[in-house]
């Protein structure tokens, strides 16, 4: 059974950093592709980041150069480093492998 568990969300200041982390059980996770999406209120879900197995990676322009996805095959988790956050950033985070999810965790940015 699939399971991925996220955490690390929160409150934090407009230039402020957050580090979300997902851990993962039920899949190869090194062989899987991972991504993070984010969905804000009255808004569609929308991708992130995505990283391979071999961690090549991939930036909505929206965050590119501020974020930074990563995964440890061994623990196994994925991450997503979040930095220079705008108040824009403000949604719900969503880890996603093999086209199962998480359950989101929030994070607000305040200006």
């Amino acid at each position: 059974q699939v399971r991925l568990e996220e955490s690390g969300g929160g409150l934090v200041q407009a230039g402020g950093s957050l580090r979300l982390s997902c851990e993962a059980s039920g899949i190869i996770f090194r062989r899987i592709v991972m991504s993070w999406y984010r969905q804000a209120p009255g808004k569609q879900r929308e991708l992130v980041a995505i990283i391979g197995s071999d961690d090549t990676t991939n930036y909505a322009d929206s965050v590119k150069g501020r974020f930074t996805i990563s995964r440890d095959n061994a623990k196994p988790t994925l991450y997503l480093q979040m930095n220079s956050l705008r108040p824009e950033d403000t949604a719900v985070y969503y880890c996603s492998a093999a086209s199962r999810w998480g359950q989101g965790t929030q994070v607000t940015v305040s200006s």
